[in-house]
């Protein structure tokens, strides 16, 4: 059976820190997360914010740290937004010291990354964008974008680095909004170690078919991540896995499965929202992810929905989706 790995949100498992860590005052470290995150029946894996996790650590630490734990590290996601500075872009900011400041900030990440024996950057550039009509040649933010993304994939050929397309937020409209801007991106960069990441839950609100963007990835690029969570499609909701759209979920895992996707699966759930017991939420998503598969597993030996599929007759590929689902 496809059975990848399993990694979640770290920041997800700091709920009720003050009674869960009584001597933090509040603050629990990025290992005191991983050491919660690691009671979970199921999980292997974690990411890691850079600068944010692993500041005054160094990547043999943060790598022997996790070790102790029994959890690998599945990779490095930066992270700008705690930064005035890069409020107003990072890669795209107007001044070019700042847009340099972003690209070295990054350039340490990769590199922390590498001592730690990771191999994926995740790269979420929320805060490149625009916000009103007049505000910014596009033209330049993009290719601002592309030449900071030709020098961070040179940095280290041997670090994949994954976009993590999303509509938007915090800025109105973001530089890469879907799939079809960030392969278009990519196919600018030109470089073999880049890919792309999907998450579940932007891509709803991108108006997206989370399958059909996987699809997409596969053919015109790599797909580096999956992030499932779920949501309504209006903004990111950070849902349990399938809480929601389970039919969409399942149509994704089946595809993975048809692409031979061979990463982590990684739930980028937010139970801190409303102070979920995180254990749970997390014991839960492996739970249904695993369920999931065993359903997608089945359909994709099916040749009669595969059939269905080529003839476009969703009443037949229906019917067999439930009953795998439901029972006939």
């Amino acid at each position: 059976m496809f059975a990848p790995g399993f990694a979640a949100r770290l920041n997800s498992f700091g709920v009720d820190a003050a009674r869960y860590w009584p001597g933090r005052n509040g603050k629990p470290t990025a290992f005191d997360l991983a050491a919660r995150a690691a009671t979970v029946p199921g999980l292997n894996a974690v990411d890691l914010n850079f600068p944010d996790h692993c500041e005054g650590h160094t990547g043999k630490e943060v790598a022997g740290r996790l070790k102790d734990l029994g959890l690998d590290l599945s990779g490095y996601a930066m992270r700008y937004y705690g930064r005035p500075e890069f409020k107003l872009g990072a890669f795209t900011h107007p001044d070019k010291a700042v847009r340099r400041a972003a690209i070295d900030l990054t350039r340490r990440g990769i590199d922390q990354l590498a001592e730690a024996g990771g191999r994926l950057m995740t790269l979420w550039m929320g805060q490149d964008g625009f916000d009103y009509s007049f505000q910014a040649d596009y033209g330049g933010l993009w290719d601002a974008t592309i030449t900071a993304m030709q020098d961070l994939a040179d940095h280290n050929p041997e670090i994949d680095l994954s976009i993590e397309y999303k509509p938007n937020e915090p800025r109105s409209f973001s530089l890469m909004p879907d799939v079809a801007t960030t392969l278009l991106a990519i196919k600018d960069i030109g470089r073999p170690n880049l890919g792309v990441t999907l998450d579940f839950a932007h891509v709803l609100y991108a108006g997206e078919m989370p399958a059909y963007a996987a699809a997409l990835v596969a053919r015109h690029s790599r797909l580096l991540g999956v992030h499932l969570n779920d949501g309504y499609g209006h903004r990111d909701d950070g849902l349990m896995v399938g809480s929601v759209h389970p039919l969409q979920t399942i149509e994704l895992l089946y595809t993975l499965q048809r692409i031979n996707y061979q990463s982590v699966i990684y739930f980028d759930t937010f139970p801190d929202t409303t102070g979920l017991d995180p254990v749970a939420e997390c014991t839960n998503n492996i739970a249904t992810v695993k369920a999931m598969q065993r359903v997608a597993e089945r359909l994709l030996n099916n040749e009669i929905l595969a059939q269905a599929i080529r003839q476009q007759d969703a009443n037949a590929s229906q019917r067999i989706v439930q009953a795998a689902l439901y029972g006939s």
